[in-house]
C-alpha cells in the first residue's frame, strides 16, 4: 500500500512538471517528484536500498538547490519565468551573462535528474535495489522529466548558441560512452540495463545538443530527439518489466546464475528481443528511426560546418 500511494503521488507530480506554465511551478513539481520516488528505491529498505535511496536523495537536493538559484538568477535577469514569455525575453535580455549563470544552474538541477554526467551517481545504484516497476518508471519516465528541462533551456534561453551546443554535446558524448562502458562490464541484469538507460540519455542530449548548434534548420534534430525520448520510454518499461519476472522466478539477477532461463518461455524470447533491437537500433524498430535521425541531424551539423571536406 506505502507503494502505491507513493507511486499515485509520483504519478502526479510528474504529470504538473510536463503541465506546468512557468518554471517555478516545474521546480516545485521537480522536488514533489524526488521525494516521493525516494521511497521507490528505498522500497526494500535492505541495506543496499537504503544507500542507494540515499545517494538518489542527496543527488536530488543538491540538484534542487542549484536549480532555485538557477531560476531566481533567471528572474532577475528577464524578470519571468514563464515558459511562453522565456523567449522573447531572453532575446532582448542585454546581459547574456546572467542568462548563461541561469542556464548552467538550471542545466545542473535537470541533468541531476536525467543522469547526465557527472550528476549519474544515483541511477545506476538505484535502479538493481528498487522492485521491477519503479526501475521501469525511474528510467522510462523520471529521467525524461530531465530532459525536458534541458530542453526547455535550450530551445528558449539559448536558441542557437554554439557554446552551449558544444557543452551539451560533450556532456551527452560522455554520458553515452561512459554508460555503455559500465554496461559492458557488467553481470547485472537491472544494472546493464540502468547503465544502458545512462547511454541512452546521452545519445538523447546529443540531439538536443544538435537542436542548439542547427539554429533555425535543426528540424531533423527535434524529431529524432523527441522520437528517441519516447522509444526510450517505451522501451526501457517493457525491459525492466521482463527482468522483473525473470528476478520473481529465479529471486536472482546475475546472468551467470540465471542463464538458461529463457528456454521454453518464447513470449518472454520475443518480448525481450524487440526491447533489444529497438534499443540497438535495428531496421525495423522505432529504435532505427529515432537513431538514424539524430544521426542524419549529426552529418547535416558536420556538412554546415564543414567538418564533412
Amino acid at each position: 500500500n506505502r507503494y502505491y500511494f507513493f507511486f499515485l503521488l509520483t504519478q502526479g507530480a510528474t504529470v504538473g512538471v510536463f503541465l506546468s506554465a512557468d518554471l517555478f511551478t516545474t521546480f516545485i513539481f521537480f522536488e514533489i517528484m524526488s521525494f516521493t520516488s525516494y521511497t521507490w528505491v528505498a522500497h526494500d529498505e535492505t541495506p543496499g536500498a537504503m544507500r542507494a535511496a540515499e545517494t538518489y536523495l542527496a543527488v536530488a537536493i543538491i540538484g534542487g538547490m542549484v536549480m532555485l538559484m538557477g531560476l531566481f538568477l533567471l528572474w532577475n535577469a528577464v524578470g519571468t519565468l514563464a515558459i511562453d514569455e522565456l523567449y522573447e525575453a531572453a532575446k532582448a535580455c542585454p546581459n547574456k551573462g546572467r542568462i548563461w549563470a541561469a542556464s548552467i544552474c538550471i542545466l545542473f538541477g535537470f541533468g541531476a535528474k536525467a543522469g547526465m554526467f557527472p550528476l549519474h551517481i544515483w541511477l545506476p545504484k538505484a535502479h538493481p535495489v528498487a522492485p521491477a516497476p519503479a526501475s521501469a518508471l525511474l528510467s522510462g519516465v523520471l529521467t525524461k522529466a530531465g530532459i525536458f528541462g534541458i530542453l526547455v533551456v535550450t530551445v528558449y534561453l539559448l536558441p542557437g548558441s554554439r557554446s552551449w551546443g558544444v557543452l551539451v554535446l560533450v556532456l551527452g558524448c560522455i554520458t553515452m560512452v561512459l554508460g555503455a562502458v559500465m554496461a559492458v562490464f557488467s553481470t547485472n541484469l537491472k544494472y546493464i540495463l540502468a547503465c544502458s538507460s545512462l547511454s541512452q540519455i546521452g545519445f538523447i542530449l546529443v540531439g538536443t545538443a544538435a537542436l542548439a548548434l542547427l539554429g533555425q534548420h535543426n528540424a531533423l534534430a527535434a524529431h529524432g530527439t523527441v522520437l528517441y525520448m519516447m522509444n526510450h520510454s517505451l522501451v526501457k518499461l517493457t525491459l525492466f518489466l521482463l527482468a522483473g519476472v525473470v528476478y520473481c522466478n529465479t529471486h536472482a539477477l546475475d546472468l551467470n546464475q540465471i542463464r538458461g532461463f529463457g528456454r521454453g518461455k518464447p513470449l518472454l524470447h520475443i518480448l525481450f528481443l524487440c526491447g533489444a533491437c529497438s534499443l540497438a537500433g535495428i531496421p525495423g524498430f522505432l529504435g532505427y528511426i529515432s537513431k538514424t535521425l539524430v544521426h542524419e541531424s549529426l552529418v547535416e551539423l558536420a556538412a554546415e560546418s564543414g567538418s564533412l571536406g
